[in-house]
């Protein structure tokens, strides 16, 4: 499958993508004065603007691919949870996966910005996990949606969503249906991913999920600890995001360390969001390890060219692929 057909076939694909969906909300606003009450500035709000945040910012990734992403979370019955429902139907994303709480506060990160600065960031949220009853309704909506999706991606922010069992249970039945799992892991969860297809952490949650050291600057320490997670989680690959040393793969008894691509860093914000968006849907179209991780590498650097958190331009990300990647090596 050369580049061409692979982004093609992107267009034919159905991720569902499971964890912690949150909104974002940025307020612009001008200071012009200190508050008379504390030493604070005052700030005069201009604008607001609320954004898919967490595993929705995967879901915009995967839509701007091509393919159809449904999401599979839990939010709260609250305002916040109705705003954030409304912009996931708005930018067109599939809601059957949703599922509302009562007993549960909806996540929302709140930032006020006085012309470039940012003053102060609220965090409306709890990191609690979700009561029995929600894990198992959780996992009866992942369980009916898992047989018509082309893959899985396990979107773990550390809010309590995923947990234990039913990361265990939807990977079992994932795995009965041949459906892969790619796991993008935070610190909680991080040795709950058994039996998963692809585990792709970044290397300061490689080093503190197993609680290791290593010299990533040396192939044989590195290529160790790779070889240390598979093993500890049974995972059949690994995806390793090195910052700006790129990424190393092993997957299907192949070990690949391919190098970022220099580029102009703007903001790193989202990148992994990005990574993990293309190497699920290139796992889920079968394609080799070596370019798994060339695509998925060269999506991740691209989107840190921009300010803020911005979904991968399909067109640019083919464009840049067919000038970097020589499709007949793979």
């Amino acid at each position: 499958m050369n580049i061409n057909q692979v982004f093609e076939a992107f267009d034919t694909l159905r991720v569902l993508v499971i964890g912690d969906v949150m909104l974002d909300s940025y307020v612009w606003g001008k200071v012009e004065r200190i508050s008379p009450e504390a030493p604070v500035p005052v700030v005069n709000v201009q604008t607001r603007e609320y954004r898919l945040g967490g595993a929705g910012n995967v879901l915009l990734n995967v839509q701007s691919l091509g393919a159809e992403a449904i999401i599979c979370s839990v939010i709260g019955t609250d305002s916040s949870g109705d705003l954030l429902q409304s912009s996931l139907k708005d930018k067109g994303l599939n809601c059957e996966g949703l599922i509302r709480s009562e007993s549960r506060i909806t996540t929302i990160k709140e930032r006020i910005i006085a012309g470039s600065q940012q003053v102060v960031r609220i965090d409306t949220e709890t990191d609690k996990p979700v009561s029995q009853i929600e894990t198992e309704q959780l996992i009866a909506k992942a369980k009916e949606l898992i047989p018509s999706c082309n893959v899985i991606i396990f979107e773990d922010y550390d809010k309590g969503v995923l947990t234990p069992e039913s990361i265990s249970e939807i990977t079992a039945f994932a795995n009965e249906h041949n459906v892969p799992t790619v796991v993008d892991p935070k610190k909680r969860n991080f040795l709950a991913y058994n039996n998963t297809t692809l585990f792709k952490p970044n290397l300061k949650e490689l080093r503190e999920g197993l609680k290791i050291e290593f010299d990533v600057d040396n192939p044989d320490e590195l290529r160790g600890a790779v070889q240390h997670l598979k093993e500890a989680l049974n995972v059949r690959g690994a995806l390793i995001t090195l910052s700006e040393r790129g990424v190393i793969i092993d997957f299907q008894d192949e070990v690949h360390k391919l190098p970022a691509h220099i580029r102009q860093i703007a903001d790193v914000s989202g990148a992994g969001d990005t990574v993990i968006s293309i190497a699920a849907c290139c796992v889920a179209l079968g394609l080799p390890p070596k370019m798994i991780a060339a695509v998925s590498n060269l999506g991740g650097g691209l989107v840190c060219e921009l300010v803020g958190v911005v979904p991968i331009d399909k067109e640019l990300l083919k464009t840049e692929a067919l000038n970097l990647i020589i499709a007949p090596a793979y």
